[in-house]
């Protein structure tokens, strides 16, 4: 008891009551006539062992409620303002990610929904198609969607998985099993994927079809609703679900687990300088270079793992348009008409190496970009 008055006594009900509110049990009055040395009193008290004073333990009293007041406050506006920060960072992250290799993603779109067969000069020849007949900006088609969807996407994914690993524990030591970075990455895909699937159907009619057929976003909506029903919009979240697991599980547990092992190596260095030169801020955090090929890496992974369930998953989202709406009707009929008809390699692996060019690409910058606002936010935040 004794402790906890010595604790409280260094605080003045002077300086007390100037911060808003007062404690209900105690009038700014009775703080302001409370003379300074009273907290001398208070702590002699308390170590004799006489009876403290009323006076000290409304003291007491109002440094506990006026001390917890300000540690919620506190907690409430940083964990508000982290979530608020990644939320912005992770727009920002996958707009700019998804701009940059729209072209790529455009024409990977067109060979994954259809049974045309996939090359490297293929692709060329309808990245040269689109920009003879529909001139240099329809490379970027779709993109309109991509961004409606992609902006809020990236938003909640980066969020949540910042939440997630709170959660499960991720961030607060180095040595953390893979399963639980693996877990934290996949619960963050399904929760961003959930929330945006509409639109990323949007983007796929929309990436396939001429210009005439959905001119805006909103038309793509309001023709699927009339033509096919209200549950059309989610034709083919199964899969995205299924593929989003390994692919959102294996692209975020990987990037963390390079940044640990690399600030682990920096931990290893500075363990060697003399005991006077070290200082935890001395660990270096990686460059935006090597944040982006740690997401390159990991964005390869990721997305080979879980490439035939994309490719089930287009074909699910476009087989009203291309006359296939009953043989791509569930996963395992798609894979295996699929299959059947196009194979392993030109079929449930169609395009995977103009993935491995985009993929990185985009994984990469989307990592690297979200590190670098996160950090320069959370600066401008702290200064505030």
């Amino acid at each position: 008891m004794s402790q906890g008055l010595e604790a409280t006594s260094v605080i003045s009900i002077s300086d007390l009551t100037s911060l808003q509110p007062t404690h209900p049990s105690v009038p700014a009055s009775a703080g302001q006539q409370l003379p300074l040395h009273a907290n001398e009193s208070c702590s002699s008290a308390g170590r004799s062992g006489e009876a403290v004073p009323s006076a000290c333990q409304n003291e007491a009293s109002v440094a506990s409620h006026q001390t917890g007041i300000l540690q919620k406050h506190s907690s409430s506006k940083e964990k508000g303002g982290s979530v608020g920060v990644s939320l912005i960072a992770g727009a920002l992250a996958g707009a700019i990610a998804k701009t940059t290799i729209a072209p790529i993603d455009r024409t990977k779109i067109n060979f994954q929904a259809t049974n045309q067969r996939y090359s490297t000069i293929e692709s060329f020849r309808y990245l040269r198609k689109c920009y003879k007949s529909e001139g240099f900006f329809s490379l970027w088609r779709g993109n309109s969607a991509t961004m409606a969807r992609i902006a809020p996407y990236a938003a909640i994914q980066f969020a949540s998985h910042e939440q997630w690993k709170k959660v499960l524990r991720v961030d607060t030591t180095t040595d953390v099993v893979s399963y639980r970075r693996f877990l934290a990455g996949s619960l963050a895909g399904v929760t961003s994927q959930f929330m945006t699937y509409p639109l990323d159907l949007a983007r796929a009619r929309m990436a396939i079809t001429p210009r005439d057929t959905y001119r805006t976003l909103t038309q793509v909506f309001i023709k699927i609703v009339r033509s096919e029903g209200f549950l059309k919009l989610y034709r083919g979240l199964t899969p995205t679900m299924l593929g989003v697991i390994p692919y959102a599980g294996t692209s975020f547990g990987m990037y963390e687990t390079l940044k640990a092992h690399h600030r682990e190596k920096q931990e290893a260095l500075l363990q060697q300088l003399a005991p006077e030169n070290r200082s935890r801020g001395d660990v270096v955090a990686p460059n935006p270079l090597e944040r982006m090929l740690f997401g390159a890496v990991a964005g390869l992974f990721g997305q080979t793992s879980s490439y035939p369930l994309d490719i089930a998953r287009r074909r699910m989202q476009t087989a009203s348009l291309t006359g296939n709406s009953n043989a791509y009707a569930t996963i395992r009929g798609t894979l295996t008409t699929v299959y059947r008809e196009e194979g392993i390699v030109h079929g449930l692996y169609k395009g995977l190496s103009l993935n491995w060019v985009k993929g990185p690409i985009s994984v990469g910058m989307s990592f690297a970009v979200f590190d670098y606002c996160k950090n320069v936010l959370e600066r401008l935040t702290n200064e505030d």
